[in-house]
């Protein structure tokens, strides 16, 4: 035989003794075992040096109840023990311990009660004897050595003796030293770090690895039981229906805690589920209610749980133990909130707006490099290789992947979800972004959502557009972190990379960005930095650069409006609104960008790089696995500009928008088989007890009263009853605004006719407007919506059948049909109308290669202001897909200023929300030109500004518009016959640039008038035949 079959066979012989001994052990007589106070001889650890508190991110990384050296107790803390009372059970049946003791345990900020038997305390006693004698033995196994280890020599093990007098003969009157016993035995086994950390202990005491994480809150019941499966609400998620053969009970270690319960696989200590408290939340015991003898059933929106306990006494303990808790620490879930909200209204709560992704996607990349713990994320698309900051000075470090990959590495767990396309519909190519996410680090997971195929969702879309950081800071808004949202207020046509000095400024020298981009390393992009002193262009123009040797600039400019050449000598470097940083003592030199007044470029760098310079009307995006590949010609084809509108809120609010993603992120785990593996954790949601401990905070956010609300269902949040709250909460906001409402949305479907179309919005403001009509009081209605919908199609030849639909349902509701708004308004005011409401696009244009362009800017908004004290921020649309809830997944946040600032409204003073009036200020100031402080549009509501600022200027820029480019869509087309003659006329851009050039010169700001009578002769339905008219109509509305 060899020596190695020797070992073998030694090894073998060795575990089957070990086994025995372990065997022997268990069940040996403990009376046999009453030694005292010897030192086990092995080598001893330390215990492990810590912070008192147990971080949030131990969730992840349970153990089995069994294995040694998990961190339970707060470290250096003691556990203090009171019996409060002892109640005595009289029953027919000779019960050999009629006393139940209530024990209060107090361990650091946590405190709760357990109740227990005498007998109990016994069990505890017979098996800590029986530990203690195990422990004493070798055995040459792994685990045990780690036990044995984990004791301190010289460690106290003396166990307290228990009273031996049975509990039958206990007199009442001693009961008060007979629990002094109990509570000073309890006391010093908890003293023992040995005993303590025993698993029979813990269970005996109530608690788990999940009871002292503050974040987590306080401490409820907890305890092992036996669940039953099954009890989903979703189709699809129980085995055979609610067939009785077809479930099976599993023993689980069950937590409570304020919000949500959870239960735990004691063998691994992994978190098998988690139900949060809601409006449904309810406990019924009794073997008529849950089917089972001694059961407990415990139902949400999503499940009906239930458990099995030992009797109904101890069925009716789980119940009070569970209701008292929930109801004394999370009340605020058990209740329907205002506009139906699973949300309470979350006073004094810091906000702040955004317009446009510049400033969004610069605070979404600082909160994320501050996250400590957790990021979620979850998009309609994302695009892993967008910059977050730009001009790019810091080579790839503000790239989306590069972030994620680089707090991955710290440690920080990132969930992100996906909505999951319909591929022959949608090219935003979800599969490509979990594949190159999840290859960046193992912390980095994603799920897609829905399989259309077997949750049979085939026409709806998860739509909500969030970021959360530590479940303390969210984004809330319209803004996806995908190609083509990246903007600010200039709105910029062009981008073709702007001028390359050579012979000018020879310090110079710079590195293409395009080509280290697609490097997908994190690599920081290096070049020789500028010193700050060098001035690329001196005042006189003998200094300036040799136009023949400039690189990408094409023909030489004709009119001087548009040069940019003569821009910058005019002005110099000094006059430039702002210079990219250059940090010279680091050598990371940094890429010089200039902004001037025409809002051109100069340097070295692009602002959209590949796939991001896109024009989706003109080309839906292709090949998204080649990100820094152009997909349009950037020198022919000027981009669309993208105007959105986002959000964050902290503290309270911020863990009401992580609640929703936890649920929908638990609900897919669920309900997709390949996320049921322990690789994918079910997420807990921290605590409000803790919200307002903010380690990080937004700058500039202001103080306001914030409500989340939403839209959800059983498809995509797994709840029984959808929530409709962004439609209730529009309706409400708009009956019962009392000077104006201000909208900027991408779409503008409604007017229930409630066959087509059940959305009230488009009604509520029509009814508002008569209202003020009737009482003859001043009331105005601002709408901003895109120009064209954002479909691919060449709207020169009428556009594709998509674009059409949903440009006949935006009609209906503008001004098309009796139920439109005009319609309403018109059949009770006539004509004046037109003091009330205004519906308005946003267009720009630029010169771009020598030649005028014009292209409208894509309005992505989602924003309702009313009264400037009360707004609307989210990614739900004005549709029948965002607000009916049954339909898109959505999330938005109503903020109301508590703030306020002098103003004035209607000619009168006025107190104006601090958040409301700043946004409103500044989307004026976009869409109109001007300054924030412009005086004009201080007050929104008198006719000088709605007559003589908002009309006059959309009127006068849709004239001139027309006059140089004859842009679509226009007022002179009602057909398509005449389409087809506008477009063959010649324009006033190619025939006389100077001319139309001057003629650009008056316009102001973005703003143009909505052309009502485009295609007003045309059915705009798709025709019968084609594929969208296969479609269900919802999928438009």
């Amino acid at each position: 035989m060899s020596l190695r079959d020797e070992s073998d066979a030694a090894t073998s012989t060795l575990k089957k003794i070990a086994a025995d001994m372990s065997n022997i052990i268990e069940s040996l007589d403990t009376r046999e075992l009453n030694f005292e106070g010897e030192e086990v001889d092995s080598e001893v650890l330390n215990d492990p040096k810590g912070t008192v508190c147990i971080p949030f991110s131990a969730i992840y990384h349970t153990h089995g109840f069994k294995e040694p050296g998990t961190q339970t107790y707060l470290t250096g803390c003691p556990v203090r023990v009171r019996v409060l009372e002892v109640e005595r059970f009289t029953s027919t049946k000779k019960v050999p311990s009629p006393n139940v003791y209530t024990i209060e345990l107090t361990h650091g900020e946590f405190t709760w009660q357990v109740k227990r038997k005498f007998r109990h305390f016994q069990e505890l006693h017979r098996e800590l004897l029986r530990y203690k004698a195990f422990v004493r033995i070798p055995i040459p196994t792994r685990s045990h050595t780690v036990r044995r280890q984990s004791i301190k020599r010289g460690e106290p093990r003396q166990m307290p003796s228990l009273p031996h007098t049975a509990e039958s003969t206990v007199r009442e009157e001693h009961f008060s030293s007979r629990r002094k016993q109990l509570e000073d035995y309890l006391t010093k086994i908890l003293k023992m770090p040995m005993y303590r950390n025993y698993h029979g202990t813990m269970e005996f005491i109530g608690v788990s690895q999940l009871s002292f994480i503050h974040d987590l809150g306080p401490k409820g019941i907890e305890g092992f039981i036996m669940k039953r499966s099954g009890g989903h609400r979703i189709p699809g998620l129980n085995c055979c229906g609610q067939g009785r053969m077809c479930y099976r009970w599993s023993k689980r270690w069950l937590v409570v805690k304020d919000s949500f319960l959870l239960y735990v696989k004691p063998d691994s200590g992994a978190i098998a589920f988690v139900l949060l408290v809601d409006k449904e939340f309810n406990i019924k015991i009794g073997q008529k209610e849950t089917e089972t003898k001694y059961g407990l059933q415990i139902d949400n929106l999503s499940r009906s749980l239930i458990l099995k306990c030992n009797s109904y006494r101890h069925a009716q303990w789980w119940r009070q133990g569970i209701d008292e808790f929930i109801r004394k620490h999370g009340k605020d879930f058990l209740t329907d909130h205002r506009f139906g909200s699973y949300a309470a209204v979350q006073e004094n709560t810091l906000a702040k707006w955004y317009v446009n992704a510049k400033w969004y996607f610069e605070d979404v990349a600082n909160a994320m490099e501050a996250a400590k713990e957790e990021i979620f994320i979850t998009d309609w698309w994302l695009s892993p290789e967008i910059f977050m900051k730009r001009p790019v000075v810091e080579g790839n470090r503000w790239r989306l992947d590069c972030i994620l990959k680089r707090k991955a590495q710290q440690g920080v767990r990132i969930f992100v979800m996906l909505y999951k396309e319909v591929e022959l519909a949608l090219g935003i190519n979800s599969e490509y972004s979990k594949r190159t996410l999840m290859h960046l680090h193992p912390n980095i997971k994603v799920m897609r959502h829905p399989d259309h195929v077997s949750s049979s969702v085939y026409l709806w879309a998860h739509h909500e557009k969030l970021v959360i950081v530590d479940q303390s800071v969210a984004f809330v808004g319209g803004i996806d972190l995908a190609y083509g949202r990246w903007d600010d207020d200039e709105h910029r046509l062009t981008d073709v990379g702007s001028v390359k000095r050579m012979a000018a400024v020879k310090s110079v020298s710079t590195t293409n960005l395009a080509s280290a981009a697609e490097s997908s390393e994190c690599v920081p992009l290096q070049s020789q930095a500028l010193s700050p002193e060098s001035h690329l262009f001196q005042r006189n123009a003998d200094d300036a650069p040799d136009i023949s040797k400039m690189k990408g600039v094409g023909k030489p400019k004709k009119f001087s409006r548009f040069s940019i050449y003569k821009h910058l000598h005019k002005h110099g470097m000094h006059h430039a609104d702002s210079v990219s940083s250059i940090d010279s003592e680091s050598n990371k030199g940094s890429i010089r960008s200039l902004k001037t007044g025409v809002g051109e470029l100069l340097g070295e760098t692009r602002f959209w790089h590949g796939k991001d310079y896109c024009n989706f009307v003109f080309k839906d995006w292709v090949q998204l696995d080649k990100p820094f590949a152009d997909f349009i010609d950037r020198y022919t084809t000027p981009r669309m500009p993208w105007h959105d509108i986002s959000s964050v809120v902290h503290g309270k609010a911020a863990r009401d928008v992580a609640r929703h993603f936890i649920q929908r992120w638990n609900f897919t785990k669920i309900m997709k088989p390949k996320y049921r593996s322990l690789s994918y954790p079910f997420l807990l949601p921290k605590s409000q007890q803790s919200a307002n401990e903010l380690k990080y905070q937004v700058p500039e956010a202001v103080h306001a009263t914030v409500q989340v609300i939403r839209s959800a269902a059983d498809w995509s949040a797994g709840i029984k009853y959808h929530e409709e709250s962004i439609h209730n909460a529009y309706v409400s906001v708009i009956e019962n605004s009392k000077h104006y409402i201000y909208i900027e949305n991408q779409f503008f479907i409604s007017c229930a006719d409630d066959k087509v179309v059940w959305n009230k919005i488009g009604d509520a403001i029509a009814q508002r407007i008569l209202k003020a009509h009737r009482e003859n009081k001043r009331f105005r209605v601002y709408v901003v919506i895109p120009l064209l919908p954002g479909f691919e199609g060449d709207i020169s030849t009428g556009g594709g059948n998509a674009l059409q639909a949903i440009m006949h349902f935006n009609y209906r509701t503008m001004c098309r049909g009796e139920n439109s708004i005009l319609g309403q308004l018109k059949t009770k005011v006539g004509d004046k109308w037109i003091n009330y409401i205004s519906f308005c696009g946003l267009r720009t244009y630029a010169e771009l290669e020598g030649k005028l362009v014009t292209e409208l800017i894509y309005v992505h908004s989602k924003l309702l202001i009313a009264d400037d004290n009360t707004v609307i921020i989210g990614s739900a649309n004005i549709n029948d897909r965002s607000m009916l809830g049954k339909r898109d997944s959505e999330m938005a946040v109503i903020v109301q200023d508590t703030e306020t600032v002098p103003s004035v409204m209607d000619g009168e003073e006025y107190s104006a929300g601090k958040f409301a009036q700043s946004l409103r200020l500044r989307c004026f100031r976009v869409v109109l030109g001007g300054s924030d402080l412009s005086p004009e549009h201080q007050d929104p509501v008198c006719d000088k500004f709605f007559k003589e600022v908002w009309i006059s200027t959309a009127a006068r820029n849709a004239t001139i518009f027309d006059k140089v480019f004859r842009c679509l869509p226009s007022d002179q087309v009602n057909n398509l016959t005449q389409l087809r003659d506008f477009i063959n006329k010649p324009k006033l851009a190619n025939d006389d640039p100077v001319k139309a050039a001057e003629e650009l010169k008056k316009i102001r700001g973005f703003l143009v008038q909505f052309p009502f009578r485009f295609l007003e002769e045309e059915y705009l339905l798709p025709s019968v035949g084609t594929k969208e008219s296969m479609v269900p109509m919802e999928v438009w509305t």
